[in-house]
């Protein structure tokens, strides 16, 4: 049974994301100066705003009270993300690139299977409610080779994430029954690479790749996040158009307990297609 919730802070916080980055690339074009021709694949500002379609799939790992967990492959049914970018040019051949979106998610539900716990498999009953969210954010410097109909990009920069989870479960193990309470919450800056084509058929419509990885294996938190995405865009008039890709995301988040009920790992699968409403000029 799913709850039903207000308004997400999440959607709420898309919005000011979108407002700031708005309001700097609007005071960047505004300083820029003697601006050249540039390659008709790109714009001098685009934002995109929209919703990412996924199939997502969890795998947790953990040490509780009672031993190692392991999950397996969770499915999940297909769900819809918000998701917000932008691109601004500031010179003819460089830039800055923006991308942001959240997956929220509670689920209530009962099991009654065996389980692998500490190591052996216990028959495992419980009714369990869990709340899962997981913000990703990017910011990269890119610079474009080419003035053509094709362009290549390299981009560098950071990348933010945060996962969040809660678990409140009440639970009869092999027969004895216990209650189980987990909340934890990892954020964390990592470097950026992106690289990334566009291939203009003409000013107004466009094709593009693009990849991207942010890796951090230093602190308590380490982990990784992967994702490649295929598109096309379309501008029926001069300012506004629409926007299509299909993208895969891969986050593998770990923290690190020394050995401890600390230790956690969560892997996160997303993969589906994304809608935009794009603005420019």
């Amino acid at each position: 049974m799913l709850r039903r919730t207000r308004t997400s802070p999440a959607v709420r916080k898309t919005a000011q994301l979108a407002t700031y980055f708005a309001a700097g690339s609007a005071l960047a074009l505004t300083s820029a100066s003697a601006l050249a021709e540039h390659s008709p694949a790109l714009d001098r500002f685009s934002l995109s705003a929209g919703a990412y379609y996924v199939d997502p799939t969890f795998r947790v790992n953990a040490n509780t009270q009672y031993g190692n967990f392991q999950s397996g492959d969770i499915d999940r049914d297909r769900t819809t993300l918000p998701r917000i970018r932008g691109e601004i040019l500031l010179f003819d051949s460089q830039g800055l690139s923006f991308d942001y979106f959240t997956y929220k998610k509670n689920n209530s539900g009962a099991i009654d299977r065996s389980a692998l716990i500490g190591g052996s498999t216990s028959s495992l009953s419980a009714n369990a409610d869990a709340n899962l969210q997981v913000d990703m954010a990017s910011v990269a410097y890119k610079w474009w080779i080419g003035q053509g109909s094709d362009v290549f990009g390299i981009g560098l920069g950071g990348g933010y994430y945060r996962a969040h989870l809660d678990v409140n479960a009440a639970a009869t193990l092999n027969g004895t029954s216990g209650t189980f309470n987990e909340s934890y919450t990892e954020k964390t800056w990592a470097p950026l690479v992106e690289l990334g084509w566009k291939h203009a058929f003409s000013k107004d419509f466009r094709l593009y790749a693009e990849a991207s990885g942010v890796k951090k294996n230093w602190g308590r938190v380490t982990g990784h996040i992967y994702s490649a995405a295929f598109g096309a865009e379309w501008y029926p008039l001069a300012n506004l158009g629409i926007g299509a890709d299909y993208g895969i995301t891969r986050i593998n988040i770990n923290r690190s307990g020394g050995g401890t009920i600390n230790d956690a790992n969560l892997d996160i699968r997303l993969k589906g297609p994304s809608a935009y409403v794009k603005v420019r000029f």
